[in-house]
């Protein structure tokens, strides 16, 4: 097919899925049509106009921007059907009935364009059935296109192709759902519920079961199988509860339904539990309820008892000394956990086993390769390894000795061996399923490379799975300078070599004195050999802000004088990535927080991540931005006003000041453009993968087109009249109790320098005079008691302290 340009999408069906699908395309700015049936009345689109003004008011929420609802368009099959012939793709997004898309299917084929993709979003349904009605020219462009919920953060996409279904077709698809989309693909073999939810449900039935045979409640199981066991930290049941138990008692049915003894040796243990049809029985279907394993009552979090027939107080934790396993390195850990007496290390075990049993069974029949099941696991149930990882990390061949002498010894849940390929040949001769050149393919019985497309070229250091070959971004290229607090370094790779790379590596990529100096270094290093600087740090977050750990000893023992000189050397570097001879790019994943932010809108471009989250939060530990943060605001509110005809700087100051006094955060890049920490020239990447890519090309492209640093100026500043208006809202929150004596007294700070100080409304200034005013008021704050208090409250509970 020529290029797959997708210009329009039509989703059908305006439920849970199809609307946050809508609202996904909409954040990533493609146009959208929502369909849904007719209703009685004059607005015969009202059920998909109800479905996007219901979309404002989900959380997590499946916007970028909630009132970017309105761009989505309603619509439905009466009047609207003519639409669909101006669609690229359109993604059937109804409820999981056969006859139900079938007939869906009948009304729209004769309206679709000639060259629009079609593609049902199913979570289990057999794609080779729902594609038997459709018309011959139809069905090379049809195929399954599996979403997980919510689609906006979930990163996992399968996508399902039938025997039709055109090789080209599926991989235009591919890059379509990757770069503008920003998921990751798993390709899925046409089987019961696909790859992710095979594995996961099953793991999730077992988990069940083994709560049961073991005497565990909910809430130890989530304690046990959450952030401690490398997966969701929802655990098990919660994760339930957000799916929605009457999504999970689908997915559940699909395997009773469409497997069998003969297909499945699990088959089995795939009764619905009893505690979850109890829960169905009660309509209680989790989150969407308020109401499944678990309940809030207040600021309680109750748990459903079975026996009781009722909820009950939760809360349990695990006993810890399985927290202290579950550290230990993944051999040693397995050991101690087969080997464990108490109920909740056998309870581990059991599940553990069951997980790779099932993954060893059930690999050639529902994936190409190990590592479709293992990045599978990982981007459609959080994991932060799949069951072929582990396995392969703890000992290939010792594991499947203790898996198999449970399923001789009638321990597991099934009696089928494990297949032959586990004990001989390759995978026990290597060590595991994943190689440097490849995964395991028990169908070819070859380690297989990873798909390539082009598509996956912009994704400089690909994420991959353990043992599997592949350059690690810490250690590749070409290093200019490197220390314990950040590395400068080049690609080595034609045509992106040009550029040089600053990547922090304190934790949390917090910004000391070190990764100042750094910095420093970077500038005068792009600048000598360069066409361009990238702050990337290859994971997240972007980074937390100042770290305050590295300059309290400095301020203990030389006091106020010594936060001084450690500020005005972050404000010095601040203002040389803003004026560097060379572009500088921030490349944002993540959290941008504090001095990460200011970091951030220092450079002369911005790159960011759908998923960033930018904010200058320093009132949460006392204090005011002090590395140029409320500068920006100062002189970005002079720009737009500059830009418009009022004259009136104000108007133009307030958002700025709100989002600093406020520690505003930004839910997404598109919030964080909202409230002025990303600039409308700024490029959101869809995907995280694609960041350092695009990146690198941004700062290429600012070069070959003559890039200048912006020339220093004066700006005008709201001044003491502009001051007063602000603190008259600030002493009305005060007195109203919104905020402390001491929030206003930080507040009172940021309004003085944001305003210019006291002088009069239009003076004009420089950086550098607020930037005296920053440090002012940061220092004159951390001898406070209070800020002290704040500091040392979040450095001991992470939790920010109200004073």
């Amino acid at each position: 097919m020529s290029r797959f340009t997708v210009k329009r999408v039509a989703v059908l069906g305006a439920g849970v899925m199809g609307a946050q699908i809508a609202a996904h395309l909409v954040n990533v700015r493609v146009p959208v049509v929502l369909f849904d049936l007719p209703k009685d009345g004059a607005d015969k689109s009202a059920i998909a106009r109800q479905a996007i003004a219901n979309l404002k008011k989900l959380k997590p929420s499946p916007l970028g921007v909630a009132d970017e609802a309105d761009l989505i368009q309603p619509a439905n099959y009466d009047e609207h059907l003519g639409l669909l012939g101006e669609c690229d793709l359109v993604i059937e997004a109804i409820a999981e009935r056969m006859d139900w898309k079938h007939q869906l299917y009948a009304r729209i084929a004769p309206h679709l364009a000639s060259h629009a993709i079609l593609a049902t979003n199913t979570s289990g349904l057999p794609i080779r059935q729902l594609a038997e009605p459709l018309p011959a020219e139809l069905r090379p462009r049809f195929c399954g296109i599996h979403f997980f919920n919510p689609p906006r953060y979930m990163p996992l996409v399968e996508l399902i192709a039938t025997a039709d279904t055109r090789a080209d077709v599926l991989d235009a698809l591919e890059g379509f759902v990757t770069t503008t989309l920003g998921k990751n693909v798993v390709r899925a073999k046409d089987t019961p519920n696909f790859v992710a939810n095979r594995i996961g449900i099953a793991g999730m039935l077992s988990t069940m079961r083994e709560a049961e045979r073991y005497g565990l409640t909910f809430d130890i199981v989530d304690d046990l199988t959450g952030k401690r066991l490398g997966r969701a930290s929802s655990g098990t049941f919660r994760t339930a509860d957000v799916v929605g138990l009457d999504t999970l008692a689908h997915v559940i049915r699909t395997m009773q339904t469409q497997l069998s003894p003969e297909t499945d040796p699990f088959y089995e243990t795939f009764a619905t539990p009893a505690v979850l049809q109890a829960l169905l029985d009660k309509g209680h279907l989790g989150q969407k309820t308020k109401a499944g394993f678990y309940k809030k009552a207040g600021r309680d979090v109750l748990r459903f008892d079975l026996a009781k027939g009722e909820y009950v107080p939760a809360g349990a934790k695990a006993d810890e000394v399985y927290g202290r396993m579950l550290k230990k390195p993944a051999a040693e850990r397995l050991k101690l956990l087969r080997n464990a007496e108490g109920p909740q290390g056998q309870f581990l075990w059991a599940i553990l086993r069951n997980g790779f049993h099932y993954a060893a069974l059930h690999l050639q029949s529902i994936a190409e390769t190990a590592r479709d099941v293992d990045q599978a696991m990982r981007w459609g149930f959080g994991m932060s390894q799949g069951p072929f990882e582990l396995w392969q990390e703890a000992g290939w061949l010792e594991v499947a000795r203790m898996v198999q002498e449970d399923i001789d010894a009638g321990r597991a849940l099934c009696r089928a061996p494990l297949p032959d390929w586990v004990f001989h040949g390759p995978v026990a001769e290597r060590g595991g399923v994943h190689q440097p050149e490849g995964s395991w393919n028990p169908a070819t019985g070859r380690f297989e490379p990873p798909r390539t497309l082009p598509v996956h070229q912009r994704q400089l250091y690909r994420e991959r799975v353990f043992g599997e070959g592949g350059p690690d971004w810490r250690t590749d290229g070409t290093t200019v300078y490197e220390d314990d607090a950040i590395r400068l370094w080049t690609l080595d790779r034609p045509g992106l070599d040009d550029v040089l790379i600053a990547s922090i590596k304190t934790k949390m990529h917090a910004i000391s004195p070190a990764v100042v100096e750094g910095l420093d270094r970077a500038v005068d290093e792009a600048e000598a050999r360069f066409n361009g600087l990238v702050v990337w740090s290859g994971d997240e977050p972007f980074s937390v802000g100042a770290d305050l750990q590295a300059t309290l000893p400095a301020f203990a023992a030389m006091g106020v004088q010594a936060i001084e000189s450690v500020e005005a050397e972050m404000q010095r570097v601040m203002l040389r990535l803003r004026y560097a001879q060379v572009p500088t790019v921030a490349a944002v994943r993540g959290m941008a927080l504090g001095g990460g932010c200011e970091l951030a809108v220092h450079c002369a471009r911005r790159v960011a991540h759908m998923e960033s989250y930018m904010g200058l939060v320093e009132v949460g530990v006392g204090l005011i931005p002090g590395a140029g943060g409320l500068t920006y605001i100062a002189r970005r509110a002079a720009e737009n006003a500059r830009a418009s005809t009022g004259t009136d700087l104000l108007p133009f100051l307030t958002e700025g000041f709100k989002a600093a006094a406020m520690a505003t955060v930004g839910t997404s890049a598109l919030e964080s453009r909202k409230i002025g920490y990303l600039l409308e020239s700024d490029v959101i990447v869809p995907h995280r993968d694609e960041l350092l890519f695009v990146a690198l090309r941004t700062a290429q492209a600012m070069h070959e087109a003559g890039y200048r640093p912006p020339l220093k100026r004066l700006f005008p500043v709201a001044g003491r009249s502009g001051k007063a208006t602000i603190l008259g809202s600030l002493v009305n929150m005060r007195d109203g109790g919104f905020i402390t004596a001491y929030d206003f007294e930080i507040a009172s700070r940021i309004a003085h320098v944001v305003t210019g100080g006291d002088v009069e409304a239009g003076t004009l200034v420089n950086e550098e005079y607020l930037m005296k005013l920053e440090r002012e008021a940061f220092c004159a704050l951390i001898a406070q008691p209070k800020t002290q208090e704040r500091i040392l409250g979040l450095l001991n509970t992470g939790k920010p302290v109200r004073n």
